[in-house]
């Protein structure tokens, strides 16, 4: 019978990227004439837009419908996303699967992406330490999440965190002092904006921690009144 690798194994192996055999370029023409998320998600394998290929496992696109009526966008996989090749499956994906839970939002008619589709990151030890992504490798994936917005014309977009905020409004802003606001862009999609669940995995004390959950599922609720909108 075959087993599956464990996660430590995965982790020793993504270490290794020498060993790795890189991905076929990306014809630019493959990806522009992806008429469907998964044909997409295919042309995404071979993405060399930036450099964060080289270090990553792989590729980590989108998922959920295509016809999807809110898009929800987060900053980057991290390392448990990176060895699996999905999006919020690691600590703050199942914080963010909890809260809308509670908020009464199916995540499975929800699309759930990131801002950058490749994990940085600095190797310390035998762990893999999340690094902010810059400005050139945010705008340079920001072709991807425009290709997924235009596949799947969502009603609505939510930015999950300062990252996210970025590259759907093509600027910073300033994420707290917006946050459960709505900011219309010139297409007139819709951009809610909200923190990132990992900020309240960082929280230590469990009164803080509770107070801050607490307010992002106040912003879940919100999103799901603007879905019924």
């Amino acid at each position: 019978m075959a087993t599956t690798p464990s996660t430590t194994a995965l982790r020793r192996e993504a270490r290794r990227p020498a060993r790795r055999v890189p991905a076929p370029e990306t014809e630019p023409a493959a990806a522009e004439d992806a008429s469907s998320i998964g044909e997409a998600r295919e042309a995404a394998k071979g993405c060399r837009r930036c450099q964060l290929w080289r270090i990553a496992t792989q590729t980590v696109f989108g998922e959920g419908p295509g016809n999807a009526e809110v898009v929800f966008v987060g900053e980057q996989p991290g390392d448990q996303e990176d060895l699996a090749g999905r999006p919020f499956v690691g600590p703050a994906g199942r914080m963010f699967d909890s809260i809308l839970d509670d908020a009464a939002i199916d995540r499975r008619k929800v699309y759930v992406t990131n801002a950058v589709k490749h994990f940085k990151f600095e190797p310390r030890g035998k762990r893999r330490i999340h690094s902010k992504p810059n400005a050139g490798e945010v705008r340079a994936c920001r072709w991807w999440l425009d290709k997924e917005l235009d596949l799947i014309k969502p009603s609505l977009a939510v930015a999950l965190g300062s990252t996210a905020a970025q590259s759907l409004l093509g600027k910073a802003v300033p994420v707290l002092k917006l946050r459960g606001g709505v900011i219309e862009r010139e297409d007139g999609l819709r951009v809610f904006i909200t923190i990132h669940p990992s900020l309240i995995l960082r929280i230590r004390e469990p009164a803080d921690k509770d107070a801050e959950r607490e307010r992002f599922l106040k912003d879940m609720r919100k999103v799901k009144r603007l879905m019924a909108a």
